[in-house]
């Protein structure tokens, strides 16, 4: 079994690197957050076109892969130092689509050297928002966009705080794509990106109607990108506007290829893909009564670092938590939960785990004691569905919910443990290949069969240890005569564990 990682809280000071894995390009930023100010340490950027990889199956190219990869190792030599705790890696709308996306994962982070999350698109939207409400903080009512690759994040909120955020699959390298595959530009070719990108975004219309805001932030590359073409042409200060789209389209009409196109500062890494951005983006301005986009200062990746931060600031408060706290109790109550049932789980599981894995327990490993906490909150909200096989309505709503502040990989694990509270092994069989999740998945167990009867528990009663390459579950006698039904159950639960080949439960009484 692979070694399990520990994560050690860094200091308030220490700096912190978010990564950025686009569709169109790869980002690491390195930052410090101190006294709430943002300071940019170092940022790297490469253009790798992994949404360009995507074939007609939905699977990643090799090709497309390898530059992935490559920009990776590259992104892991600048990282060199950094512990765990300090890294945090998302990928985005490529990864959602890709049907080969875990056999990519497995290998982007052996590259990286560090995890790498999936993160949903209203997920990614709000970090978005994080980051350019943090950077360029301001009272109205804002409308945010992010045109990425192959999504386009809308947000509308006040503050730091988001009220509405969506991510819709259509993006600067997927309209290229489709309408201008040869680069060549036709008045044709943009009207039809313009109506398929409106055909995307018509479900918008009214929650992001103009009399739900009073500004409108762009926060992307194509945002960027054409900003300083409008300000380098003399256009406007550098402000997007129909009329401006309208002449960086008639340029290109007047080229008629990207190729032979010369708008002033566009970069040669942002000429494939001119045309689709340019098409959404004039779609976006006209549908959506945008004047004014301007350019803003804050993006994904300094959202990632300002959430990991205030991760971070929260578990160095005792009982501290963070926006997935939040989000578990929100469920909690959407769902009905037995909350009294699920603390009484989370007590029995947590005292397990500790017992078992105290090296892990006392560094906090990240969020593995957490996961298996969340798991312990949530294990039962599939009881809304059906009584009947309620660990696999659980995990199928813990899998696909929207989550603030979880990413899709985390919501994945997490699933994975519900779904495998109960019944045979054989269904997280892969999963078990991880020394973390065999653990925190027998704790689980075992917290539930502790729990059954769904009354006052002695969370110590139950004392689990790792013995060499086995789980040794302890308790005394006098317990065991006095729950007969539960030692029943439990020794159900060795013979369960006597077919896996890592850990074996032992039953040690006395």
């Amino acid at each position: 079994m692979p070694a399990i990682m520990i994560l050690r809280l860094p200091s308030a000071a220490a700096p912190l690197a978010a990564i950025d894995i686009g569709s169109n390009s790869f980002r690491l930023e390195i930052a410090q957050l101190q006294h709430g100010r943002y300071r940019r340490i170092a940022y790297l950027k490469e253009t790798v076109r992994l949404g360009g990889g995507l074939d007609a199956n939905g699977y990643l190219t090799e090709e497309a892969a390898q530059r992935g990869l490559e920009c990776l190792r590259q992104f892991a030599q600048r990282l060199s130092g950094f512990e765990p705790a300090q890294v945090r890696a998302v990928a985005t709308q490529t990864l959602r689509e890709a049907q080969n996306r875990d056999a990519f994962l497995v290998r982007a982070e052996a590259a990286l050297g560090f995890p790498i999350e999936v993160v949903s698109g209203r997920e990614e939207a709000r970090l978005i928002f994080a980051g350019v409400s943090h950077l360029q903080p301001g009272l109205a009512d804002r409308l945010v966009i992010d045109i990425g690759g192959r999504s386009t994040e809308m947000i509308l909120g006040r503050g730091r705080a988001p009220a509405v955020a969506e991510s819709f699959k259509v993006g600067s390298v997927s309209l290229s794509m489709r309408w201008f595959p040869d680069g060549r530009f036709s008045e044709q070719r943009f009207r039809d990106a313009q109506i398929a990108a409106g055909a995307e975004l018509e479900e918008a219309l009214e929650p992001f109607a103009p009399r739900h805001w009073k500004e409108a932030l762009g926060s992307s590359g194509t945002v960027g990108a054409v900003s300083q073409v409008l300000a380098a042409a003399g256009i406007t200060d550098g402000t997007i506007t129909p009329e401006g789209l309208r002449w960086c389209i008639a340029q290109c009409l007047a080229a008629g290829s990207a190729d032979r196109l010369a708008l002033p500062s566009l970069r040669e890494d942002r000429r494939a893909i001119i045309g689709g951005g340019l098409a959404l983006l004039y779609t976006l301005a006209t549908h959506f009564g945008i004047g004014e986009l301007q350019p803003a200062k804050g993006a994904l990746r300094q959202g990632v670092i300002i959430d990991l931060h205030e991760r971070h600031a929260a578990r160095r408060h005792a009982g501290g938590g963070d926006l997935r706290d939040q989000t578990v109790t929100v469920l909690q109550n959407r769902f009905g939960v037995d909350r009294a049932q699920a603390a009484r789980v989370r007590s029995v599981a947590s005292a397990l785990m500790h017992g078992a894995q105290p090296a892990m327990a006392k560094a906090g490993d990240g969020d593995a004691l957490r996961e298996l906490g969340w798991a312990c909150d949530l294990h039962e909200i599939g009881l809304m569905v059906s009584h009947h096989d309620h660990h696999r309505h659980s995990a199928y709503l813990m899998g696909h919910v929207d989550a603030p502040g979880f990413s899709q990989s985390q919501q994945r694990r997490i699933a994975d443990l519900v779904l495998g509270q109960r019944g045979g092994l054989r269904k997280i069989e892969a999963q078990l290949c991880s020394e973390r999740f065999a653990w925190q998945v027998l704790a689980l167990r075992l917290a539930v069969i502790k729990c059954h009867a769904r009354g006052l528990v002695d969370a110590k009663a139950l004392r689990l240890k790792r013995d060499g390459r086995a789980a040794r579950l302890g308790f005394s006698a006098a317990w065991a005569d006095s729950h007969p039904r539960t030692l029943h159950l439990l020794r159900e639960e060795a013979e369960s564990w006597a077919r896996q080949e890592l850990p074996k439960l032992v039953l040690a009484p006395g």
